[in-house]
């Protein structure tokens, strides 16, 4: 099956149970103080399930800048502190965030071409980076159906920015962490349906998961052995240091 059919058939499928939709878990540690902390200072709990959704993905959005953390498989709690991300641990926070308001979501996950990150990541980075890359997106249950959240993983600022770079692009974009039919209007506002900013990169599918927890105990993260030591101690600084100078 195409992803596009994946997708189709993954949207067409009922709720399967708002409870386990719900539930915390270690990564999705919205119980956590400095999440409820978030969610009652904002007050998102007196907003309308639309607004509420809404609330939630533009702070992942917008609040969280698009950077590389330690690991994909991180909890919630420590993103937040983190105060950056990429897609899947953007989406980790985003899908606690959701259930902490009572909105039932999913994880689906991927692979993308690493090809959509030239740019974003440089020199050395790329070269170690696998060819696929583990991706991600959140499904939230809103208006009787699965609506796919992926159009989070860059903030507006660094989005801005490559539209001014590439102000000559027309028709589909690849690469800066972008991968999208049409980089000056992408599909990343919520306005209750789908949204997308990597989707064109897409090149395998895993499927949907009850939480990000049990998709990296099956399918792992992206990197391991000396890999993952050299990203830890000297690869990570270099590429949010390039994301950073982007942004501008």
């Amino acid at each position: 099956m195409t992803i596009e059919g994946t997708i189709k058939g993954a949207q067409a499928g009922g709720l399967e149970s708002a409870n386990v939709l719900l539930h915390p878990s270690a990564l999705l540690d919205y119980q956590h103080p400095s999440i409820q902390a978030l969610i009652a200072g904002r007050g998102w709990r007196n907003l309308d399930e639309f607004e509420r959704i809404g609330a939630a993905y533009n702070y992942v959005r917008d609040e969280v800048a698009f950077g590389y953390n330690t690991s994909d498989d991180l909890p919630a709690s420590q993103v937040l502190a983190d105060g950056i991300g990429q897609c899947n641990t953007k989406g980790t926070l985003l899908m606690a965030l959701l259930r902490a308001l009572d909105v039932p979501c999913r994880f689906h996950g991927f692979t993308i071409d690493k090809a959509l990150q030239k740019g974003a990541i440089t020199g050395l980075a790329y070269v170690l980076a696998p060819r696929s890359i583990i991706h991600s997106w959140v499904e939230v249950w809103f208006g009787g159906r699965w609506l796919n959240l992926e159009g989070f993983i860059l903030d507006k600022k660094y989005l801005c920015q490559l539209q001014q770079r590439f102000s000559s692009q027309q028709g589909a974009f690849c690469g800066y962490g972008a991968a999208t039919p049409d980089l000056h209007n992408p599909q990343i506002d919520w306005k209750g349906s789908d949204t997308y900013i990597q989707k064109d990169g897409i090149n395998a599918d895993f499927g949907v998961f009850e939480t990000p927890d049990a998709f990296y105990m099956k399918h792992g993260a992206n990197l391991s052995g000396i890999k993952r030591w050299m990203f830890l101690r000297f690869i990570r600084q270099w590429m949010n240091q390039n994301v950073t100078n982007i942004r501008g």
